[in-house]
């Protein structure tokens, strides 16, 4: 479906429903539902849309393993229009993942990982010689419309025997360059709270609702005072659900204290997308309607908050005038089994899915 269409009967998140007339891939009209003309009508009769959906951590690059996917496989095709790479490549491999990306009908940006290897090994940060501060300023100014900040995976199987150091010269080069850090936390050491004052506004910590012992929670499920402290100071909090990064008794117990999330993200690579427990954003999104979040919270996720803190505010609305970066998603009442990274399961009665997404002038059915 190219050129001019319209998509008919669609519905916003606060339900309102209207048509949105699409002509050489920008929004030319948002009329009153049923009132929209073009070429080509598409009836969305009980489909919502929202700006594009935004995935702040995902893993895109296929040649890493276990860490990577195709960027295709893990954007449009499952309803997400613009994806963030999580820190796969380091200064070794990023123009490779660049050049991927130009091949890909999904918007791509990177976190690049501190280590000039990448993800090319789990343990990228225990030798101290593969962080190359200067490839680092290099590779920023090379790929700066591309690169949105630095990726520090500080977790015991990661670092190793560096401890805290990784995370001490991620600060530094994030001074150097003015891009924030996202940072990877999960099991100790180094402890949870030496990792979490090293952070600073619009810094991202992913794996906030993680299960480890060395999480942001005590065992009562009240939130660290660290992390308290961090929220005040503006620091980003990221789900990144992953394979072993999100547990659902941690999440009620964040909800319940009102610790909630500026981005949902999956983490998503090919195994935990093809076996679980992520499957794919929609799921990890029905994951929080589950939890008693609103359709509004979540979708604002993975839209208006992610496209902020990119601080590209246009790919988080639907206005005339702009390029069409849309998703089409359901809401359908049937009980699911959803799955944790602890191997939890809750049921919901209501699932979230995608039907497409328009992009670059085109609507490509998920």
């Amino acid at each position: 479906m190219k050129n001019s269409f319209v998509l008919r009967n669609v519905k916003r998140v606060n339900g309102e429903e209207i048509d949105i007339v699409i002509e050489s891939g920008k929004i030319a009209e948002i009329a009153i539902a049923g009132e929209g003309h073009g070429e080509q009508v598409w009836d969305g009769a009980g489909t919502y849309v929202s700006s594009g959906w935004i995935d702040m951590h995902v893993h895109a690059f296929p040649e890493f393993s276990p860490y990577g996917d195709e960027i295709d496989e893990i954007g449009v095709k499952q309803g997400v229009t613009t994806i963030v790479d999580a820190g796969s490549c380091g200064a070794d491999r990023i123009p490779d993942l660049v050049a991927d990306s130009k091949q890909a009908k999904t918007n791509l940006f990177a976190f690049l990982n501190i280590s000039r290897i990448g993800l090319k090994r789990i343990d990228e940060l225990s030798n101290m010689e593969w962080i190359n501060r200067e490839k680092v300023k290099l590779a920023v100014k090379a790929y700066g419309d591309v690169i949105v900040g630095l990726k520090a995976r500080i977790s015991s199987s990661v670092v190793g025997d560096s401890g805290i150091e990784p995370l001490r010269i991620a600060r530094e080069l994030s001074d150097e360059t003015a891009l924030p850090v996202m940072v990877h936390i999960g099991s100790a050491p180094p402890n949870i709270e030496e990792v979490i004052p090293l952070l600073e506004r619009k810094d991202i910590i992913t794996h906030y609702l993680n299960g480890k012992r060395n999480n942001l929670f005590d065992m009562e499920g009240k939130p660290l005072q660290v992390l308290i402290d961090a929220i005040n100071r503006g620091v980003h909090l990221d789900v990144g659900h992953g394979t072993a990064s999100f547990s659902f008794k941690v999440a009620e117990a964040a909800k319940q204290q009102g610790i909630g999330f500026h981005t949902i993200s999956t983490d998503i690579y090919r195994g935990n997308r093809l076996n679980g427990p992520v499957y794919s954003l929609a799921n990890v999104l029905t994951k929080f309607l589950y939890l008693g979040y609103s359709l509004e919270e979540i979708i604002a996720a993975v839209t208006t908050h992610a496209a902020a803190w990119l601080g590209k505010p246009e790919l988080g609305r639907i206005q005339v005038g702009d390029q069409a970066n849309l998703t089409l998603f359901t809401l359908r009442n049937e009980q699911t089994v959803l799955i944790d990274s602890e191997g939890e399961q809750r049921v919901s009665d209501q699932v979230i899915e995608t039907r497409g997404v328009v992009i670059g002038g085109e609507y490509i059915e998920c």
